[in-house]
């Protein structure tokens, strides 16, 4: 049990840096498909740029959620 105590201290920032990587990475790949579509139509660039946008916000907005709630889920204090 020394050990998992231990180890929860080091977990915390591990589990929020995955958080902002997977963060990271959605968004990367909703701009580079967002980017490949408007070369292949660029008369929907609208529709695109919107449905684009949106799926940005929701990959960033998990990876603030993990970000900030994560830390405090783990220690506890929520």
């Amino acid at each position: 049990m020394e050990i998992i105590a231990a180890l929860e201290g080091n977990f915390i920032p591990f589990a929020a840096g995955l958080a902002g990587l997977g963060g990271a990475i959605g968004v990367g790949l909703a701009g580079a498909k967002g980017a490949e579509a408007v070369g292949r139509n660029p008369g929907a660039f609208g529709k695109i740029f919107t449905t684009t946008l949106i799926a940005m916000a929701l990959a960033e907005g998990l990876a603030i959620l993990g970000f900030f709630v994560l830390p405090g889920l783990l220690k506890g204090q929520m």
